[in-house]
């Protein structure tokens, strides 16, 4: 039984760098997190129009402001989001510059270069499969539940915005699974086989880590968790196919 749930070395030596490494960049994470506070509360009002003004928000809901204070909680919040997501770009960054594999590559940059542009992409992937099925099928699917029941549906303007930033982020982070695998493979930080062993508390992970980013209802929690896991498991194909880390089969 202890031996089941043993951590690899392999697995504990590639959290134990990527702590490292996010300790060691604290400072830029802190200073790009202010940026972001600083650039996203001046742009809330037209985020928070926009978004009202899109036609997401579903037949016979309204919006309101509880407290006095909401909507400068809210703006607080979005610059906090745009912090994070700048953080979150540095860290891929430089990450993918220090990696094993920009050392290994005969031609660094590029390779970092590569890694950006594929990170980017997944990002708009996520940002798709969010905005144009998940947050307008949960946002109707809830409405129309209260509803049923002969509830009165008012949603407040934080709780709104929250849900669909929550699960835009969730799915763009989500959504970087592959990148993140195939550089780990790649770089030499571990190999398939071990990732093919822990294959079950990945897939734990990705359901803890969906639940910590997407809204609290389970259906959000499946939607957001599912396409990751098949990220994570065409990666571990797409290395298969290429050859480049012998090992066991999938």
């Amino acid at each position: 039984m202890d031996d089941e749930f043993a951590i690899n070395p392999e697995i504990r030596d590639l959290f134990k760098q990527i702590s490292e490494h996010i300790r060691s960049r604290m400072k830029l994470i802190v200073a790009l997190f202010i940026i972001g506070i600083a650039i996203g509360i001046p742009l809330s009002h037209r985020v928070v129009d926009w978004l009202l003004g899109i036609g997401l928000l579903p037949d016979d809901v309204n919006i309101i402001v509880l407290t006095p204070v909401e909507f400068i909680m809210l703006q607080v919040r979005i610059g906090a989001w745009l912090g994070a997501g700048l953080a979150v770009l540095a860290l891929i960054i430089d990450g993918a510059w220090k990696s094993g594999l920009a050392k290994k590559s005969p031609k660094p940059a590029l390779s970092v270069i590569i890694s950006i542009v594929i990170a980017i992409l997944l990002g708009i992937m996520g940002i798709m499969y969010s905005w144009n099925l998940l947050t307008p099928m949960l946002l109707d699917y809830l409405a129309t539940d209260a509803q049923a029941a002969g509830l009165s549906t008012e949603w407040r303007l934080s709780s709104f915005i929250g849900f669909i930033v929550s699960l835009c982020l969730a799915c763009v982070i989500g959504f970087q699974a592959p990148l993140i695998t195939l550089l780990s493979l790649q770089s030499g930080a571990v190999d398939r086989p071990t990732l093919i062993a822990y294959r079950r508390h990945i897939w734990f992970i990705t359901f803890v880590l969906g639940a910590a980013f997407s809204p609290p209802d389970p259906l959000s929690l499946f939607l957001v968790s599912l396409p990751i896991i098949l990220l994570f498991e065409a990666a571990l194909f797409w290395d298969k196919i290429t050859g480049e880390n012998t090992g066991v089969d999938a």
